[in-house]
């Protein structure tokens, strides 16, 4: 039997191969899903060991029933880092009352949203962790066989958990008769091919039984009725991540970290218009100016912040009013944004939100599945509306039709991702309403990011050195040297050439 003496042999005798305390010293931070990401060799299973790895499996095989196990994860109040926020305990709650021949566990790295790339490093640096997740939830619920979706285009993740899934074979912490306690548990890799849509539960499903991967209409939860009919016990990266710290520290333990509602921490791709992008892990509750300021070390080049928007492409607006914040699934919701996955893009002061909205709404669109019709053309319609309107074709009535097709395609949509495609809508209507105003009845973008909506214009202050007028591609500014310049608005391109070439400080050619 491999015994708590052989896992502290191999721990005693291991040496990292990198510093071993590299603990955050900003005050902020707190590692639990990250805490082995940059600290070991990932191929190296002995390290991982050194770090307490398979502990908390030697703990549940050997010192827990199924049911304990179970109990552990509902008490920590530990909830789905995919972004919908489900309890996982209860979800394993339910896949184990049900007594069948076959139970599935599924391990959701299809990581899509646009700048994010959570889930993605942790399969890089720390795969064991999952690895060793998956066989204490398939354990608890009765499972014997496992799979983790990950996108094919995930090269280096694919290839480390390959190789760690032979490594965890060969020490016998996976495969026939783990531990040498009966207990037996198989994972096999799925490569998705990056559809967007096969992040939700049910078209994953799909695309492991070898179909197209569109999401299924949920008359039974997949705890109940998943893969192949049986019941199925679906947690992403970051979810699995936490399970072994709360095996072996204890459910009080991680209630002591984040919020009442919700514990824990949350890992989040830091990207945008901010000094400092990267990964961080914080407590539950952290402050979206702590994030932004502290971590992040505020809005490059000084400027101001404009907004954030949190839970990827379908993640809502958060106006920098509302910077004191918590960010938990509570507050969040209350602003009209979700957690999501983890993706928190910040936008600085230049930011167009009309655009900002199209943005994400183009995105959705070609990643509809098209199954239902309330996403796929309600997706569509909306976009067209919103290139109009950055287009300087809004008309009246348009911000109306915006929020009829929002709300209904949010209500009808089959599946979470149309659904919530129509945040980015919802809350830039409710906090920016004034600029789509403008847009539509003055024909002007404020921040000067609609290229249609953009006049460049010659200042008083310009001295006629002709720089703009030689460099400009469409020959259409005039004037003779030494005396103020012209642009010909019709003939105008908006390529901003001139804007970029003129030698004033402050620039001569106004862009607005």
């Amino acid at each position: 039997m491999i015994s708590i003496d052989y896992l502290n042999q191999i721990k005693e005798k291991t040496e990292l191969s990198h510093p071993e305390n590299l603990e955050s010293t900003d005050n902020i931070q707190v590692k639990i899903a990250l805490r082995n990401c940059g600290v070991i060799d990932p191929n190296n299973i002995d390290e991982y060991i050194k770090r307490d790895g398979y502990y908390a499996l030697h703990k549940a095989l050997f010192n827990m029933d199924r049911q304990e196990v179970i109990d552990v994860i509902k008490a920590s109040n530990l909830r789905g880092r995919g972004g919908a926020g489900f309890p996982t305990g209860k979800k394993w709650q339910t896949a184990y009352d049900y007594d069948v021949d076959k139970k599935y566990i599924i391990c959701n790295a299809d990581e899509g949203d646009p700048g994010a790339y959570m889930d993605r490093s942790i399969l890089e640096y720390d795969p064991h962790s999952v690895l060793e997740a998956m066989a204490i939830a398939a354990y608890a619920i009765g499972s014997d066989e496992g799979f983790i979706y990950v996108r094919a285009e995930y090269p280096k993740a694919v290839e480390s958990l390959r190789y760690a899934i032979n490594q965890a074979e060969e020490k016998g912490f996976l495969g026939k008769n783990i531990m040498d306690s009966g207990f037996d548990f198989t994972i096999e890799l799925r490569l998705g091919s990056g559809a967007f849509v096969c992040g939700e539960s049910t078209a994953l499903m799909e695309s492991i039984e070898g179909k197209r991967g569109m999401p299924r209409v949920k008359i039974h939860r997949t705890a109940f009725k998943g893969l192949w009919g049986k019941p199925t016990v679906i947690n992403n990266v970051e979810t699995l991540a936490n399970i072994a710290p709360i095996i072996l520290k204890g459910s009080d333990w991680y209630r002591s970290i984040g919020t009442e509602l919700s514990p824990g921490t949350k890992v989040f791709s830091l990207v945008g218009d901010v000094k400092n992008s990267g990964l961080i892990e914080v407590p539950m509750g952290t402050t979206l100016r702590q994030i932004i300021y502290d971590l992040g070390g505020g809005i490059e080049g000084d400027k101001q912040l404009k907004a954030v928007q949190t839970g990827g492409p379908s993640g809502g607006c958060i106006p920098a009013k509302y910077l004191d914040s918590s960010v938990d699934y509570e507050t969040l919701k209350e602003l009209n944004s979700i957690m999501g996955s983890g993706g928190m893009v910040v936008m600085d002061e230049d930011t167009c939100m009309v655009d900002i909205a199209r943005f994400f709404l183009e995105f959705t669109c070609d990643e509809s599945c098209g199954k239902c019709v309330p996403c796929r053309e309600g997706t569509k319609r909306i976009l067209e509306i919103l290139e109009r309107i950055t287009e300087g074709k809004g008309q009246e009535g348009d911000v109306e039709r915006l929020e009829d097709l929002s709300e209904l395609v949010t209500e009808a949509s089959l599946c979470g991702l149309g659904k919530s495609a129509a945040f980015p809508v919802i809350s830039t209507l409710k906090y920016y309403r004034d600029e789509y105003e403008e847009h539509i009845n003055n024909k002007h973008c404020p921040s000067g990011t609609c290229k249609e909506l953009v006049k460049y214009r010659i200042a008083d202050n310009c001295i006629g050195c002709g720089t703009c007028k030689r460099n400009c591609p469409a020959s259409c500014i005039s004037g003779e040297r030494k005396e103020k310049h012209e642009i010909d608005q019709e003939k105008c391109i908006k390529c901003g050439t001139c804007l970029e070439v003129c030698p004033i400080k402050p620039k001569a050619v106004v862009k607005g």
